[in-house]
């Protein structure tokens, strides 16, 4: 029984499904557009007591004359 390993210098052929490539900025349009909340949690804690607790809560989205901002 034998097996086929791919040359050293060979790359594995891309995946069938994967489009084109995005660009960062492409990427950041689209979230805009449809915007995003951003939640975590941060703790800091000594010797398993813990001392400070921040929750964090952000709202990403783009403003325009159709769409302004709350204030």
């Amino acid at each position: 029984m034998t097996s086929v390993h791919p040359a050293p210098g060979d790359r594995p052929a891309a995946h069938p499904a994967a489009g084109p490539p995005v660009a960062l900025i492409d990427l950041l349009d689209r979230l805009l557009q449809g915007g995003a909340v951003l939640t975590g949690d941060l703790v800091l804690s000594i010797a398993d007591v813990d001392l400070v607790h921040i929750d964090l809560r952000a709202v990403i989205r783009s403003l325009d004359a159709d769409n302004p901002g709350p204030w």
